[in-house]
């Protein structure tokens, strides 16, 4: 019997299990692969306080989680199958076995969404891409499409600009979104090329990514672009938001287009069920927002069990 079960390593449900597990609560995260989520792909951290110093997702999270640890936070790898939230006695059911807590903080986080244009699915892994830090090393002076206007699709595109030959992004909007800040940085970068208000019809090629279609979704009017016959191919990485990894828990607790609704101290519609991070509805989707959910969710969970 746990304390305090937490479905979720990345920065919030770590960050709910450093509280949780300084509170002396017995604690335990379960992950269903590597500690991190949306942070463990993000190469450069520098909007999260005291990162300083080219702080990266990957050794932002190792910190977070040896700190978990101290606290004598238990974590363990299983996938998440079933849950059972209501009553006293939480239960979490995962492939590996059950495990019961007195409170359950969900912080499952969200994953890429995905273009869904013909051959995208074929061809990822062969050219199509999601992660910037996984895969740009692999585009080393190649051209590569980035679809996405957005503060990640932007800071993503950067960073494969030190490998890429050319970058030209793919928005489906007049403009970019991304903080001007951030834009300053693409639109001084010579490297970069922007095509607006477009969309991929298709992507395809022969065993390995060597054309894509774009579509003006002003004008209807269709462009194909091939790759360099020089390269044989290029690279397509796709940021054009998150879906919230939720599902098991659709009918059991309240959501709203997938996010899961909770007040202001995390708590959903299920006494002693909290949710924290980029798997709730929230207006900013940040590492910063999702240690600051988990701090006042295990704050609160601590009071909860107090009472």
């Amino acid at each position: 019997m746990y304390d305090v079960i937490i479905i979720g390593a990345g920065p919030a449900g770590l960050s709910a299990g450093i509280y949780a597990g300084r509170s002396l609560l017995k604690t335990l995260i379960i992950e269903k692969k590597k500690a991190g989520g949306q942070a463990a792909i993000t190469n450069e951290i520098d909007n999260y306080p005291g990162a300083i110093l080219e702080e990266t997702g990957p050794s932002l999270i190792e910190k977070m989680v040896k700190q978990a640890e101290r606290f004598k936070v238990e974590i363990i790898t299983d996938d998440v199958i079933n849950v059972e939230l209501e009553g006293k006695v939480k239960k979490v059911k995962g492939e590996k076995g059950e495990y019961q807590g007195k409170i359950v903080i969900i912080a499952t986080g969200a994953f890429p969404r995905l273009l869904g244009c013909k051959g995208e699915r074929e061809f990822t892994g062969k050219g199509v891409s999601y992660c910037a830090t996984c895969d740009a090393a692999f585009f080393e002076d190649l051209e590569v499409y980035v679809v996405g206007g957005g503060d990640s699709a932007v800071q993503e595109a950067l960073f494969i600009a030190r490998f890429a030959r050319k970058i030209t992004i793919i928005q489906n909007l007049p403009e970019l979104t991304a903080a001007k800040s951030i834009q300053k940085k693409a639109f001084e970068n010579p490297k970069f090329n922007f095509v607006y208000n477009s969309i991929v019809e298709e992507v395809k090629g022969d065993g390995i990514l060597e054309a894509i279609v774009i579509k003006n979704t002003e004008t209807g009017e269709i462009t194909e672009f091939q790759a360099d016959p020089e390269d044989g191919t290029f690279g397509l990485f796709v940021f054009i938001g998150l879906i919230p990894n939720t599902k098991i828990f659709e009918g059991k607790i309240e959501m709203d287009r997938g996010y899961i609704t909770t007040n202001e101290n995390m708590r959903t519609n299920i006494d002693g069920v909290y949710a924290v991070g980029d798997c709730r509805i929230k207006p900013l989707r940040q590492v910063v927002t999702a240690a600051n959910d988990g701090a006042i969710a295990a704050f609160d969970a601590e009071k909860h069990l107090e009472e």
